[in-house]
């Protein structure tokens, strides 16, 4: 339930604005909790105690003004939208607080239908910041970097405010599926052309021929096939955002053009002889190394120094493993709300292997499997044969017939340990492949772990080596080998489920037991 605050000095006022919100609940299209407040010190006061997704300020109010009380709430969080009632005559401070960080205002007598559209496109912008906190962003200005993660939003928060406040373009770099997108949306809705369209264009998908007609229209006749006069993106977007998606795909003659329309705010389509006037924030992507590209002549200086004012870095999946908890658990709710179902947890196994997995493909690789695992499962928690195989191939692991109890044989539950991400449960696994292991593919030890159970994770027994020689490679190849003799004893000789459970990769484990001569089959049941 999404929480809005009304604050104005007129109870008539709040009344009505409450009424208007909450016929708006009473039609099941959505849900809004609306609470109230006399004045800008009692909505900040409820602010600082409450979270709320949207505050509703009257401008003139006593003890604290809506412009003061603005400030305030900004300050406390960032992330909170706020929209600013005034009078016709008070327009002036409407638009400073705009430029302040309310994300709109609204002139009295404020209509029912203004106030749940702008209501409803506020929340949207809100939902857009909350939704990239997870893709962690490193914003870069004047040599500092400002890093945000899923465990640290107000930091997020503040890049976007930051961003959404100027109108200079912006160069969103990382991987392919990290999120670029996502951020330029955000942007965009949380700034001064959220009114107006925010148009996509992919940049790899354009034949180099058709590129310019693509950005900048043609004329008809122009060239053949030109039936018709045709308007570009530049001049559809005019107002709004200009997304470039896959910018080093641009062909370096395009790479002119667009540092011009950059420059000169002026454009022209192809066969024409007049000037077009632009009016669009550029924002753009890519997850190529422009340094290299540049260097290479693929890549124009000039237009990266004009696009790279503010660069968002977007990191791999794979460096913040830390977050992937989170990632689930908001797919979760996106795809039960998708597709009708009711699942609440994954099973501690299953989260074994998405931490293993290395998600070449990042979050958009992570939002297909866990849709794939929706579509399969037929219970409310996600388990291991839902998971796609290619991902459970990729970490070493195949389900037969021994089925998901066998993996985890040593569970006194009588159900399955299952993952929440606001439980401790899960939270503890190594999503390191090769930790517990030193540089040549051995056992380490951090000389503190006298009395460790070193199988606390997977049932394996503690190990403990005899001996009065103090020789450390000896005795480092001896603990390997009963390490891994117990292991195999206790996962009945199976290949797969030892390296996952005792944490070891499946290549060292394999290496292992051809340099010490196990026979992994010898621990198998007998039949």
């Amino acid at each position: 339930m999404l929480r809005i605050l009304v604050a104005d000095d007129d109870a008539g006022l709040r009344f009505s604005v409450r009424e208007a919100l909450a016929s708006v609940r009473t039609s099941g299209a959505k849900s809004y909790d609306v609470h109230e407040a006399h004045d800008g010190l009692e909505a900040v006061e409820k602010v600082r105690a409450t979270r709320f997704d949207l505050v509703i300020l009257d401008v003139d109010m006593p003890r604290l003004s809506g412009l003061e009380a603005l400030k305030l709430i900004k300050e406390f969080d960032p992330s909170i939208q706020v929209i600013i009632m005034t009078a016709y005559a008070n327009i002036d401070d409407a638009v400073g607080a705009v430029k302040e960080g309310a994300y709109n205002y609204l002139s009295k007598p404020v209509k029912s239908e203004d106030l749940l559209g702008m209501t409803e496109r506020a929340l949207k912008a809100q939902s857009l910041i909350s939704s990239i906190a997870a893709s962690a962003p490193i914003l870069t200005e004047a040599g500092r970097k400002i890093i945000g993660s899923s465990s640290e939003m107000q930091k997020v928060f503040n890049i976007i405010n930051r961003l959404s406040k100027v109108d200079t373009p912006v160069l969103i770099r990382g991987a392919s599926g990290t999120g670029k997108e996502l951020v330029a949306r955000a942007v965009h809705y949380n700034s001064s052309r959220k009114d107006g369209k925010f148009v996509a264009i992919n940049c790899s998908a354009i034949p180099e021929q058709l590129f310019e007609s693509e950005l900048f229209g043609h004329e008809k006749g122009s060239f053949t096939g030109a039936h018709e006069r045709k308007i570009g993106r530049f001049q559809y977007a005019e107002g709004g955002t200009l997304f470039l998606d896959e910018l080093g795909e641009m062909p370096i003659t395009m790479q002119v053009k667009l540092l011009r329309v950059l420059q000169e705010k002026l454009f022209t389509p192809v066969g024409s002889n007049r000037e077009i006037e632009s009016n669009v924030r550029v924002i753009a992507a890519t997850n190529r190394n422009l340094e290299t590209m540049i260097q290479e002549g693929k890549f124009r200086e000039d237009l990266y120094y004009r696009l790279n004012v503010v660069p968002i870095y977007l990191p791999a999946l794979a460096e913040r493993k830390n977050d992937l908890e989170n990632l689930v658990s908001g797919f979760i709710k996106k795809f039960n709300l998708a597709h009708g179902k009711r699942i609440t947890n994954v099973a501690a196994d299953a989260m074994v292997i998405l931490k293993r997995y290395t998600w070449p493909g990042n979050i958009r690789e992570l939002e297909n499997v866990i849709e794939h695992c929706f579509i399969l499962e037929s219970s409310n928690t996600l388990t291991l044969t839902s998971i796609p195989e290619n991902v459970l191939n990729a970490v070493g692991v195949q389900l037969s017939g021994a089925g998901i109890e066998a993996l985890m044989p040593h569970s006194s539950d009588a159900s399955p340990k299952l993952f929440s991400a606001r439980s401790e449960t899960g939270s503890n696994f190594d999503t390191d492949d090769e930790a517990g292991f030193d540089a040549d593919g051995g056992l380490e030890s951090d000389g503190d772990s006298e009395g460790d159970d070193l199988g606390t994770d997977t049932g394996v027994p503690s190990v403990s080596i005899g001996g009065d020689t103090l020789d450390f490679n000896k005795h480092k190849e001896a603990f390997e080998r009963e390490f891994i003799v117990k292991a195999l004893k206790t996962f009945k000789g199976r290949i797969n489920q030892t390296a996952l459970h005792a944490n070891i990769p499946k290549k060292t484990l394999l290496r292992k037991i051809e340099k010490y001569g196990i026979v992994a089959r010898d621990y198998a049941d007998p039949k």
